[in-house]
């Protein structure tokens, strides 16, 4: 709104030492601030009230839809950052903090009991892949492997009769010339 630079801040400061002289010069100042923070202070509290006002009229909702609506790559990972969120607390509330339990001592000794079971069970089918693996190793070396059979070009077809047939024609022709000829010399 107002653009004042240092030549203008000092040229206002020599008229106001000129004009209301050194010694009120810092009562002045003192007055001049204390109206400025008091300006201040309402503005900041006249904005809080806009703001309070918007949010009852449900302006932030329109707002937050407005920006998911522009950028909902954004508003996708803010929902993956509250559910990542949610269960990162319902993971944690049931954990005990400080060492101490927040179990019953029967649902605790329940816990331990299924802990240890699932430990148990997850060593047997680690042990169990651990002999599929050794017994599918000697198997696939006993077995050769098959190769892909190999395809031979096609032979190559003999070569048509189309030149062995011209001088058998050449001879044809010839005796049908020939035989003319000679039916031709009887008559």
């Amino acid at each position: 709104m107002f653009d004042l630079g240092w030549t203008e801040l000092l040229l206002i400061g020599i008229v106001a030492l000129i004009v209301v002289g050194p010694k009120d010069l810092p009562g002045m100042f003192r007055a001049v601030g204390n109206f400025v923070g008091k300006a201040k202070g309402m503005a900041r509290e006249f904005s809080r009230a806009m703001n309070e006002a918007a949010d009852d009229a449900g302006v932030s909702d329109v707002t937050n839809t407005l920006k998911k609506a522009s950028n909902p790559m954004s508003s996708a990972m803010d929902e993956v950052k509250k559910a990542t969120s949610f269960t990162e607390q319902t993971m944690n509330s049931g954990k005990p903090k400080g060492g101490s339990s927040t179990l019953s001592p029967e649902r605790q000794a329940q816990a331990d009991k299924i802990r240890d079971k699932a430990a148990e069970k997850a060593t047997e089918r680690k042990a169990d892949e651990a002999a599929k693996a050794a017994e599918a190793k000697p198997a696939a070396k006993k077995a050769p492997a098959k190769k892909a059979p190999v395809k031979k070009p096609a032979a190559k077809k003999p070569a048509t009769k189309s030149t062995a047939t011209k001088p058998a024609a050449k001879k044809a022709t010839a005796k049908r010339a020939a035989t003319k000829k000679s039916a031709e010399g009887k008559a």
